[in-house]
């Protein structure tokens, strides 16, 4: 066993938190592949299971959610009016009745 004053091998205390860093680093590494937070939010101590009660990782309330799923509906009519993409509303619903019918005699033919 070397000395207690030999430099060329580093102390059982220097071994250790060396082999502690790293197995945090690995966990940390490892926990983030695994879930959806973003490294900013997990230095900032944001954990698996823990929610935020408010920023940018809090759930929306009721209210918040209806006028955000507004929001999305309008834009994609906005973008489908935009492609020229109309709903038409005035138009008569189809028989189904009359739909198999047609689709028969095109099978036919």
């Amino acid at each position: 066993m070397p000395s207690r004053k030999n430099p060329n091998k580093p102390s059982k205390n220097r071994l250790a938190s060396r082999a502690g860093g790293i197995k945090k680093e690995a966990q940390r590494k490892s926990l983030a592949g695994q879930t959806r937070i973003t490294p900013g939010d997990a230095l900032r101590g944001r954990r698996v299971g823990l929610m935020a009660n408010s920023g940018a990782g809090a759930p929306l309330s009721a209210k918040k959610q209806k006028k955000v799923d507004q929001r999305l509906r309008l834009a994609l009519k906005r973008k489908m009016e935009a492609e020229g993409e109309v709903e038409m509303k005035d138009a008569p619903a189809p028989k189904v009745k009359a739909v198999v019918e047609e689709a028969a005699k095109m099978d036919i033919e």
